[in-house]
C-alpha cells in the first residue's frame, strides 16, 4: 500500500533512527485504523474476531482489547457500574486507577480496611464477613470490587463474595492485574470469570506475555456490551496501536495452546526459589502456609514475594542492591518485602542467579533490624469523596505543616501504586512519618503536584 494516512513516519521512511531502533517489521506494523484492519472504537471484523477468541479463551461473555493498560480497563469497570453519588464497596489497598475512576465519576467509596499480617506488614484480602458487614451497612451500594490477587499474591474468597454481592443486587468487579495466569494454570486460585464475577480487568502484559500497556477487559452476562464499549470510548484512544493489539491476540493464542504447561513450570520455579531463599536464613519467602480461610483465602504460588526485615534491610534497599550490585531487576521493593515477578519467560538459571545474589546481599549487607518500619498499610480517615477533594479549592503547604488537614491529591510508592494518601483523606502524623521513612529508604514516590514531595495540596480552610 502507498500510505497517504497517519502515522507520519510512513512505515519508518520518515524516521530512519526509529527504523534502526525498532526494525522494519515493527514500524511497518505501526499503522492507522484503515478499513481492512477494523477500528478499535467500533470493531466489526478482525478486532471483533480477536475479541471473540479472547472471550472464549478466558471463559467470558465478552472481551475488550485495551491499549491503555489495565489502568484503562479498571477505570472502565468502575465507570460502567457506578455514577456520581453512588456507593462502591472496595478494599482500601486498591491500585491508584480505582481512585482515579472515583475522581472522574464522583462515586463514593465504602472501604473495607484489610487486615494486616504482623510479621510481613502487608495488607491482606477481604474476608467474607467484612464484605457482608459493609453490604449490611450500605445496602444501596451498586458494586463490590475485589483484588484477585493482591500484588503479593493474596486472594479473597472470590466465589463467596460474588454470591454475596449478587444476592444483594450488586455487581462484582475484579482487578486481576496480577491474575492472568489464573485462567490457564492448574492448582491456582479461581479466576474472576470462573467465580461468576461481572467484570474483570486482566493485565495480559504482566504474566500473559503481551507488550507493555496491552490489557483485556472481561465481562459476564449481566453487562451490556454496547454500554461498556461506550464507557471505554470515553477515555481510550481512538488511535489504537496495532502492535499492542497484535501482541494481545498472539499472547492469547500462546496461552490457550500452551498456558497450562507454561504456568505449571512457573509454579515449580517459584517453589524451588522459595525453598532456596528460605534456606539462606533471615529471608522469608512466603506461600500457602499463610492461608487462614478468611483474609487469606488462597495464595498465588507463582508469586515470589520475600520479607527482608530479618536481614536488617528494607525491601527497597534489597531492590536497589540487587540492581546496582548484581544487575538483577526485580519488580519492586517496599518497606519490608520484595517481589521478583516470575512468568513464562523465566528459566532456572536466572532463578539461580537471583538466589545466589540474595545470599550475597545477606552476607555483605545485613545488619541489626532494630528501627526498621514494617507496617505497609495505615487505615485511612475519609473526610470527603475523592472527586470533591480533587476538584475543591486547595492550598499548598510544607508537608510538615499538613497534619490534621484533608489531602486533595495522591501520594503513593510506585510500584505497587497503592495510595498512601488519596484525595479526601485526612493527613495524620503516622502517615507523615511513613512518607518520610519511605523517602529516606529510597522508595520511588509519585502523585503530588510537587515532584520532590516537600509540599502537599490540602483543602482550603480545613475540614
Amino acid at each position: 500500500m502507498v500510505p497517504f494516512d497517519v502515522p507520519g513516519h510512513k512505515r519508518g521512511r520518515g524516521n530512519p533512527e526509529l527504523m534502526a531502533l525498532l526494525g522494519e517489521k515493527c514500524v511497518t506494523m505501526d499503522v492507522n485504523s484503515m478499513k481492512p484492519l477494523d477500528n478499535l472504537c467500533h470493531p466489526i471484523s478482525v478486532i471483533r474476531e480477536a475479541e471473540e477468541l479472547a472471550a472464549e479463551a478466558f471463559g467470558a461473555t465478552h472481551a475488550f482489547l485495551m491499549v491503555g493498560g489495565t489502568t484503562s480497563a479498571v477505570q472502565s469497570m468502575v465507570l460502567s457500574t457506578v455514577k456520581r453519588g453512588e456507593k462502591i464497596i472496595l478494599p482500601r489497598n486498591v491500585h491508584r486507577s480505582v481512585m482515579g475512576a472515583l475522581v472522574l465519576c464522583g462515586a463514593v467509596p465504602v472501604y473495607v480496611d484489610p487486615e494486616c499480617d504482623d510479621r510481613l506488614g502487608i495488607p491482606l484480602g477481604m474476608s467474607v464477613s467484612q464484605v457482608a458487614r459493609a453490604i449490611r451497612r450500605n445496602p444501596e451500594a451498586k458494586a463490590v470490587l475485589v483484588n484477585n490477587p493482591t500484588y503479593y499474591g493474596i486472594c479473597s474468597d472470590l466465589r463467596a463474595i460474588v454470591k454475596l454481592a449478587h444476592e444483594n443486587g450488586m455487581l462484582c468487579l475484579a482487578d486481576e492485574a496480577h491474575g492472568t495466569h489464573f485462567y490457564f494454570g492448574e492448582g491456582l486460585p479461581v479466576s474472576a470469570m470462573a467465580a461468576g464475577a461481572d467484570m474483570a480487568a486482566v493485565s495480559m502484559h504482566k504474566s500473559g506475555g503481551s507488550l507493555t500497556q496491552s490489557s483485556l477487559l472481561l465481562t459476564g452476562p449481566a453487562m451490556q456490551e454496547g454500554h461498556v464499549r461506550q464507557i471505554i470510548n470515553l477515555t481510550q484512544t481512538t488511535s489504537g496501536s496495532y502492535l499492542l493489539l497484535s501482541s494481545l491476540d498472539i499472547s492469547r493464542r500462546n496461552l490457550a495452546l500452551r498456558g497450562k504447561e507454561a504456568f505449571a513450570r512457573v509454579a515449580r520455579l517459584a517453589e524451588y526459589a522459595r525453598e532456596e531463599i528460605n534456606a539462606i536464613g533471615g529471608y522469608y519467602a512466603f506461600s500457602r502456609e499463610l492461608i487462614n480461610g478468611g483474609s487469606i483465602y488462597d495464595f498465588d504460588v507463582t508469586k515470589l514475594a520475600v520479607n527482608t526485615l530479618e536481614v536488617g534491610l528494607a525491601g527497597i534497599e534489597v531492590y536497589d542492591l540487587l540492581r546496582d550490585e548484581y544487575d538483577i531487576q526485580i519488580e519492586f521493593g517496599d518497606l519490608g518485602n520484595i517481589l521478583a515477578y516470575l512468568s513464562i519467560g523465566d528459566r532456572p538459571r536466572e532463578v539461580e542467579r537471583l538466589v545466589s545474589a540474595m545470599s550475597e546481599v545477606r552476607r555483605r549487607f545485613s545488619r541489626d533490624p532494630a528501627g526498621l518500619m514494617k507496617q505497609e498499610y495505615i487505615d485511612p480517615e475519609v473526610a470527603v469523596s475523592p472527586q470533591v477533594a480533587f476538584y475543591a479549592d486547595k492550598e499548598s503547604l510544607p508537608i510538615e505543616d499538613t497534619a490534621g488537614r484533608v489531602c486533595s491529591e495522591f501520594v503513593m510508592c510506585y510500584p505497587p501504586g497503592i495510595p498512601i494518601l488519596a484525595p479526601g483523606e485526612r493527613i495524620t502524623p503516622e502517615i507523615l512519618d511513613y512518607i518520610r521513612y519511605a523517602k529516606d529508604k529510597g522508595c520511588s514516590m509519585t502523585g503530588p503536584e510537587d515532584p520532590d514531595i516537600l509540599r502537599l495540596n490540602v483543602l482550603k480552610g480545613g475540614l
